[in-house]
C-alpha cells in the first residue's frame, strides 16, 4: 500500500460517540482509575513501572482477582504513564502524581478524549510488537544478555508486519466489496499480507508462513482487544493440539484451514468503529490520503464532484446526501450543473457524478434543469432527468446530442470502473441497437471520442465489430489532429 495512494472513504461515527467508546474500553478505563488511585505513597521504579509490592493494592483498586490480576494492573499502569494520566514527580524517590491529561477524560472535549485514547493505542501497539516475554526471561536466566535475533525475533520486521496486517484490515473494512462491519477470518488476513498476488496456489512454505503468522496475530489481537481497537474471537485452543502447531508429533502440519473447515475456529477479527477512527488517524499521520465521508459537505460542488470521483457507489451517495442536506434543492442543482461543465479529462466523470447527485434531488430542482436544455454538455443529462421525473414538454434531443451524451457516458464509465463487465455489456448493447453507430460516432466533437471508440474495440467480443470500432477510433483521432 503506497502512501501516495488514496484509500476508500471511511464512514466514521460522531466524535462524541467514539469518545464514549474510548472511555469504556477496559484498558483505558483501568488506566484512568489507577491514575486517580495513585497517591503520595505510590512508588515506581526507574522505568516508571509500579513496584511489585504495590501491584496487589492496584489490582484490588481495579476490582481484579485471580492469577492474572497483577499483570492486568501492571499493564493498565504502563498505559497511565505512557498517556500522561500519571506523571513521575521525582525519579530518584519514585513518586508520582496525577497527570494533566487525566482531567481531559472528564472535562475535555470528545476530541481531547480521543487524543488520550490514541496515545494509549500507541502504547499497546508497541507492546504487541515485542517478543514473548517468557522466552526473554528464560534467555536472560541462561546467559544474562538477550540477543533478540537468536530468538528468531526482528523488532522492526515484527512492527512492520503488524502495521501491514492492520493496514489490510482497514482496507478490507472500508472497501465496498469487502466484509464491511463483518469479521475477517484470521487466515485470510494473514494470507493477504504474506501470499503474493500472482501466486495461484500457495506453496507449502507459504502456507507454513501463514500458519506461523496466525499464531503471532492471535496473541497480538488478544492484546489489542482491551484497548477497543478490535473485536476478536481467538483461535480455538484445541487446534494447537489437532494440528500439532508447536512441537511434538505433527509439528510440521499447518494451522491453515481447508476448504471444508469451520474457519471461525481459526480466529475472527473485526475493527470496531473506534478502531476505524484510530487506524485512520495513524494512516493520516503516516502520510496516506484517507478520506472520510462527510468531509466534502461544506465545500463547493466542484470539490464534491471531483472528490467523489474515486469513491465507490455507496460512499459517493452517502457523501452526496450529506452535501445536499445542507442546501436548498434548486440552488444545489444549479451549483452541481455549473461544476459539471468542462472539456478536461475528468469532466465526463464529473457529469456522471452530477447526474447521480441530481437523482437524489426532488422536483424543486426542475427549473435548474430546464435552464441548461440548450447547453451542449448538459442538455442531454437534463433531458434524462426531466423525463425520469415525469416533467412535461421535454424537447426531444437531436441525434448529435444523443451521440455526444453516449460518448460522454462511456468515457465516464471507463474512468470510474475501467474495463468492467458492466461496461462491456453497455458497449455490446450500443453496437447492437445502432447498426451504423461507428459510422456516426467518430464524427462526434467530444474530446474523448477516439479513446471511447478504442475502448469499444478492445471490449467488444465480436472481432468484426471490434475492427469497425478501431477504424472509427483512427478516423476520430485523425479528425482531432486535423
Amino acid at each position: 500500500m503506497s502512501d501516495s495512494s488514496t484509500l476508500p472513504p471511511v464512514r466514521l461515527h460522531a466524535e462524541a460517540e467514539l469518545a464514549r467508546d474510548a472511555l469504556s474500553t477496559p484498558l483505558l478505563s483501568r488506566a484512568a482509575r489507577l491514575a486517580r488511585w495513585a497517591g503520595p505513597d505510590t512508588r515506581v521504579d526507574a522505568g516508571g513501572v509500579l513496584v511489585d509490592e504495590q501491584l496487589p493494592a492496584a489490582a484490588e483498586a481495579l476490582g481484579l482477582s485471580g492469577d492474572d490480576a497483577a499483570a492486568y494492573a501492571s499493564e493498565a499502569w504502563r498505559v497511565a504513564v505512557d498517556t500522561g494520566l500519571v506523571e513521575i514527580t521525582d525519579e530518584e524517590k519514585g513518586t508520582v502524581a496525577a497527570g494533566a491529561d487525566l482531567a481531559l477524560l472528564t472535562g475535555g472535549s470528545p476530541h481531547d478524549v480521543l487524543q488520550v485514547w490514541l496515545g494509549a493505542l500507541e502504547a499497546v501497539l508497541a507492546d504487541a510488537s515485542v517478543p514473548d516475554l517468557g522466552a526473554v526471561v528464560d534467555a536472560m536466566a541462561e546467559g544474562g544478555e538477550v540477543d533478540l535475533s537468536s530468538l528468531g525475533f526482528d523488532p522492526e520486521a515484527e512492527a512492520e508486519f503488524l502495521e501491514g496486517v492492520l493496514g489490510n484490515l482497514y482496507l478490507l473494512t472500508v472497501s465496498e466489496d469487502g466484509p464491511g462491519e463483518g469479521p475477517v477470518p484470521l487466515p485470510a488476513l494473514a494470507a493477504s499480507v504474506l501470499v503474493p498476488g500472482d501466486m495461484a496456489e500457495p506453496s507449502n512454505d507459504v502456507l507454513q508462513q501463514v500458519s506461523d503468522a496466525m499464531m503471532r496475530l492471535d496473541g497480538q489481537f488478544r492484546l489489542l482487544e482491551p484497548i477497543g481497537l478490535v473485536e476478536y474471537r481467538p483461535v480455538d485452543e484445541a487446534l494447537l493440539t489437532e494440528t500439532g502447531t508447536g512441537t511434538g508429533e505433527g509439528a510440521d502440519e499447518t494451522a491453515v484451514p481447508g476448504d471444508d473447515t469451520d474457519v471461525t475456529r481459526y480466529g475472527l477479527v473485526r475493527l470496531t468503529p473506534l478502531g476505524l477512527y484510530g487506524l485512520r488517524a495513524r494512516l493520516l499521520e503516516a502520510g496516506f490520503a484517507v478520506p472520510a465521508v462527510g468531509e466534502l459537505a461544506d465545500k463547493g460542488a466542484d470539490a464534491l464532484l471531483d472528490g467523489t470521483a474515486a469513491f465507490g457507489p455507496a460512499a459517493a451517495q452517502a457523501e452526496t446526501e450529506q452535501w445536499l442536506a445542507r442546501r436548498e434543492p434548486l440552488a444545489a442543482a444549479r451549483e452541481l450543473l455549473a461544476a459539471a461543465r468542462g472539456s478536461d479529462d475528468g469532466a465526463p466523470l464529473r457529469r456522471l457524478r452530477c447526474q447521480q447527485a441530481l437523482s437524489l434531488v426532488g422536483a424543486d430542482a426542475e427549473p435548474a434543469l430546464r435552464e441548461v436544455l440548450d447547453d451542449a454538455e448538459l442538455g442531454g443529462l437534463a433531458r434524462v432527468w426531466l423525463t425520469e421525473h415525469g416533467a412535461r414538454d421535454v424537447p426531444a434531443p437531436s441525434e448529435a446530442m444523443v451521440f455526444w451524451l453516449t460518448i460522454d457516458t462511456v468515457a465516464a464509465q471507463l474512468a470510474a470502473e475501467g474495463n468492467s463487465e458492466e461496461l462491456r455489456a453497455l458497449v455490446e448493447g450500443l453496437a447492437r441497437q445502432h447498426s451504423g453507430f461507428f459510422g456516426t460516432a467518430w464524427r462526434v466533437g467530444h474530446p474523448a471520442t477516439a479513446d471511447v471508440l478504442e475502448a469499444m474495440g478492445r471490449l467488444h467480443p465480436d472481432k468484426k465489430i471490434a475492427k469497425e470500432a478501431r477504424k472509427a477510433a483512427f478516423k476520430a483521432r485523425s479528425q482531432q489532429g486535423a
